[in-house]
């Protein structure tokens, strides 16, 4: 897929923003200041450059919450969300001595009547332009967005936890403004749970939709459009996020230490660099969702193609330090030749990490995960295959990861069972790591003949070739295709909300295999699929969204969550879950006792 695809959400996005704050910006021929908050700021981030920025007239973009000079003959932009914090530092901006000219103030959602009053209250002579343009949602890649929320998981999941349903709310005021920025009133589907966040969630988008559309149309609500919206909680498939995963963009992420997109890495002089991986890199685009095998192969490949464009010669036994002496002779091909060097370095060091103890562990987990070998053959005694991973000296983590995945594979164990392996592992202190996956709704102890059984999704049958090692399909996958070809069991996905008759029809499409365009296609054709998971998504969950829609193209399938996870982040999230909040204290000046 190329790197900047016609359906992209930043590409939508982007749009929308010129389409209001800029269209206003080129009203006046002043060139303007852009002042953002830290949400807004990283949206602006993920879909523009500043170079973007200048074209449209503006020519600084400042922080909201920073000291910054006053500028009184210019016009200020500010793009922050409807917050009391946000809200009071705008008014400071104009209360004593006016910084700007004048503020055209953009709210990335609906304002609370009593900040729009106390700005009107406070510097209401120098708006000239408040508007709601409703884009609460970060677009993190063509297909994938996140509410920018990790503190999400706790909030919903958090055994003391005391903002739920505020937190809950909040998730559907994002959602509602995805939905609004794709001008869709999607059907409205969700899993159903013990817990019951995902229902609740469907009820509140689906309430806040009703009254967006009712508000935007005025009068008359607006028709469901060829969408639908499914909604689940991440307990629906625990063993996904935790499984390690060999495609290069998982593998990475899960491997190496990235932080906010960004690959450290030495050259062979010894110099550090770092590297964005983002969709500007059209070479990480390509290979992010192939198999780490694969993209072993293609580096080299790809590297001496360009080499040998320019210098045939140099192209023989090429190795990093002879990139990095080519890329000097070379300028026109610099930026093409450095995104290889990275992707050498990255793929480098994933098969490192793979290569030293990563790859003991896959057998196990995969035949954990499947319930089944790669001969097909039924693991009859998972603790067998479980062993092996504890008496080798593998990280704490990843021995963790293989006792879940164990559990997970038998609905939950013994409590007896449970307090040796905890042992086993060294976590005595620290076997929240493990009982808190209770709280997301997967068993951990066994339930017994007494209770009700917790009934495990059902799994298609796939036919395709994979690598051994790679054999396990995230759950959503399933979902995606099955909801597709008018599958899904609508007693474990009910409707909160019916979309059109496209999406409830007969003539289902294969998404697991190429097709000719039929006349159910062209019926469908400009439809999505907008999949939201909460308590976090995983890259390999992420790619589904991409390889579905890659094999039915007639259909946009979007994806997203509250953020983003790693096996490593998410384990560390469970295992906070069961810790109480912080206490605050409130620290009396002695003058005030006193009195």
């Amino acid at each position: 897929m190329a790197a900047r695809a016609e359906y992209g959400l930043k590409k939508v996005v982007w749009q929308k923003i010129k389409d209001t704050i800029i269209t206003d910006c080129r009203k006046s021929e002043v060139w303007k200041i852009l002042i953002l908050d830290y949400f807004t700021t990283k949206l602006m981030s993920s879909c523009c450059k500043m170079s973007d920025l200048m074209s449209e007239g503006i020519t600084i973009v400042e922080d909201l919450f920073k000291i910054r000079e006053p500028v009184p003959q210019m016009k200020a932009i500010y793009f922050i969300s409807p917050t009391e914090e946000c809200v009071e530092a705008l008014v400071n901006d104009f209360k004593k001595k006016p910084k700007y000219k004048a503020a055209y103030v953009y709210f990335t959602d609906y304002c609370d009547d009593a900040l729009f009053f106390k700005m009107k209250q406070h510097c209401g002579k120098f708006i000239r332009v408040c508007k709601e343009i409703n884009l609460a949602f970060l677009p993190h890649e063509s297909q994938v967005f996140t509410c920018d929320n990790a503190a999400a998981f706790k909030s919903i999941y958090g055994v003391h936890s005391k903002d739920k349903e505020r937190t809950l709310e909040t998730l559907a005021d994002q959602i509602v403004t995805l939905c609004a920025t794709l001008e869709e009133n999607p059907g409205i589907r969700y899993r159903e749970s013990s817990l019951g966040h995902a229902k609740k969630l469907a009820e509140l988008v689906d309430q806040k939709l009703t009254h967006h559309f009712e508000i935007e149309g005025n009068t008359t609500k607006k028709a469901k459009t060829q969408a639908q919206l499914l909604i689940v909680e991440r307990g629906f498939d625990p063993a996904t996020p935790v499984l390690h995963e060999l495609t290069y963009q998982a593998m990475a992420y899960d491997l190496i230490p990235i932080k906010n997109d960004i690959y450290k890495y030495k050259t062979k002089d010894g110099s550090e660099k770092e590297a964005l991986l983002n969709e500007e890199d059209e070479l990480w685009v390509k290979l992010r969702h192939m198999h780490v095998a694969q993209v072993s192969e293609q580096i080299p490949k790809l590297v001496k193609e360009i080499s040998a464009s320019k210098k045939p010669s140099d192209a023989k036994n090429l190795t990093i330090s002879g990139l990095s002496q080519l890329m000097k002779k070379m300028p026109s091909f610099r930026k093409q030749l450095a995104q290889k060097v990275v992707h050498l370095n990255l793929t480098e060091d994933c098969m490192k990490q793979f290569q030293d103890s990563v790859e003991k562990l896959c057998k196990a987990e995969q035949d954990l995960a499947l319930g089944a070998d790669a001969e097909g053959q039924k693991v009859k005694d998972p603790m067998r295959t479980l062993l092996p991973v504890l008496l080798y000296n593998h990280s704490v983590y990843d021995k963790i990861r293989a006792v879940l995945l164990y559990i997970f594979s038998l609905n939950g164990t013994t409590e007896e069972n449970l307090s040796k392996l905890i042992q086993h592992v060294k976590i005595e202190n620290e076997s929240e790591f493990i009982l808190n996956w209770k709280e997301l709704g997967v068993p951990v102890i066994s339930p017994g003949t007494a209770s009700f059984p917790v009934r495990k999704p059902s799994r298609r049958e796939r036919a395709e070739e994979t690598y051994s090692l790679s054999r396990w399909t995230p759950i959503i996958k399933d979902v995606m295709e099955d909801v597709l070809e008018r599958k899904l069991d609508t007693r474990e996905w009910p409707h909160q909300s019916t979309g059109p008759a496209a999406w409830n029809g007969s003539g289902a499409v294969s998404a697991r295999q190429k097709h000719k365009p039929n006349a159910q296609d062209e019926r469908r054709s400009g439809s999505r699929l907008i999949i939201f998971i909460i308590g976090g998504i995983g890259y390999s969950e992420m790619r589904c969204a991409y390889e579905v829609m890659q094999a039915v193209k007639s259909c946009e399938v979007i994806i997203g969550s509250s953020h983003i996870v790693t096996p490593t982040s998410l384990l560390d999230d469970i295992k906070t879950l069961s810790k109480p909040p912080m206490e605050t204290f409130e620290i009396m000046d002695e003058k005030s006792v006193a009195k």
